[in-house]
């Protein structure tokens, strides 16, 4: 190669470098000062500071936002002794809204155009999230492995207390009485059919979308009447006196919530109850989070009020709305423990980056109702109202 032509990749070399280093110059300072309004230190002593193990993060986050940062964890890039505080602290300074702009705009987009939980749709996050082991969850989760808030309000002192306190509950909310046909619309592994068929006498008829669910689902409620069937919401058919859907109307997606509620006033009695149990945010955002998208809940997305509302707008009566979000503060904390006293014994099956991605999702979820930028609803619906008002339970 001639002098001159080597002199000139030379120089490109050079320039190219000097574009990087500056680039990253840049990430690093808008990053740490992002972070300082949210009073965090970059390798600073206290519990919710970041330590910085690769300089490359500051740019990662910058442009993937949640993705970036994410990715950036699981590739052992950052490490913080108390990644729910990060997160919370993250959030109460809004420093999420500052970054990202790459991966969160066609999410957004993606959002607005296409139906992803629709039809094959709404099996993606049966495959993806709740298939992935059944061991997993038994050793994260209560006994009856209830994989949604539990209600620590009335003295229970454990994560098994506690969500049986959650389901009785739900029970006392709806009047449940023996002989009732209820439907739970993500029955996950059958612990709440198996609970309410049990305690208050009642049929139940269970829908999920994870083989998985299904199949341990039929074990656990073996000798009860209890049905359980794999199935999308869409194709249930049937008449039924109450009706639960608990941590599963986060995958229902915004176009179809509508229909969704739609599908609960044809299945429900005219005098009978609907309780919706969702996690639900603060604002109106029709897009997905990038990170939790990817690895977490494909094709998920959180209610806020307004939509909520409009879906059940002229269906239903609203009841009551009950918000007791910071109880998933615990809940969260309760699985990631769990989880940790766990992880020998499922590493060998995981690995490692499977372990910091769950560990990030399990913190960084109880950093978000910390922060109250999450929330966690139950509503009672009736389709015509109850007749003398309904009396609120706590």
């Amino acid at each position: 190669m001639p002098e001159r032509e080597l002199a000139s990749l030379a120089t490109t070399a050079r320039a190219s470098r000097t574009f990087s280093h500056a680039l990253n110059r840049f990430a690093r300072a808008y990053a740490t000062d992002l972070l300082k309004t949210a009073g965090i230190t970059v390798n600073g002593s206290q519990p919710w500071d970041i330590q910085v193990h690769d300089e490359r993060v500051y740019l990662r986050s910058l442009l993937g936002g949640s993705l970036g940062l994410g990715e950036a964890y699981m590739d052992g890039w950052w490490d913080c002794a108390a990644i729910d505080e990060f997160i919370c602290r993250l959030l109460r300074a809004q420093a999420p809204n500052q970054v990202g702009w790459l991966v969160n705009f066609p999410l957004w987009l993606d959002s607005r155009l296409l139906n992803r939980q629709r039809g094959k749709g709404a099996f993606v996050i049966g495959q993806r999230h709740y298939d992935i082991g059944n061991d997993l969850y038994a050793a994260m989760l209560d006994r009856r492995m209830i994989y949604s808030c539990a209600y620590w309000e009335n003295g229970a002192r454990t994560l098994d207390e506690a969500q049986e306190a959650k389901l009785d509950l739900i029970a006392r909310k709806l009047d449940l009485q023996p002989g009732m046909r209820v439907l739970d619309i993500g029955c996950g592994w059958g612990g709440t059919a198996q609970y309410l068929a049990e305690r208050y006498g009642v049929h139940v008829v269970g829908i999920t979308v994870s083989q998985e669910q299904a199949i341990l689902a039929q074990e656990r409620c073996r000798g009860l009447p209890v049905e359980i069937r794999l199935e999308d919401y869409r194709q249930t058919r049937g008449r039924f006196d109450r009706i639960i859907s608990v941590g599963m109307f986060e995958h229902v997606g915004y176009r179809n919530y509508r229909v969704f509620m739609r599908v609960v006033r044809r299945l429900l009695a005219d005098d009978g109850l609907f309780l919706l149990h969702t996690i639900g945010t603060n604002v109106a955002y029709q897009g997905r989070d990038a990170w939790i998208e990817r690895y977490i809940f494909p094709n998920s997305m959180l209610p806020s009020p307004r939509l909520l509302t409009a879906a059940f707008e002229g269906l239903f009566v609203l009841e009551d709305w009950h918000n007791f979000g910071v109880n998933y503060v615990t809940t969260l904390k309760a699985w990631h423990a769990n989880f940790e006293q766990a992880w020998p014994q499922l590493a060998p099956r995981y690995g490692e980056r499977f372990y910091r991605m769950w560990r990030l999702y399990l913190l960084m979820s109880a950093g978000s109702f910390m922060a109250r930028a999450s929330q966690l609803w139950q509503l009672v619906l009736s389709p015509r109202g109850v007749s003398g008002g309904y009396r609120s339970v706590r």
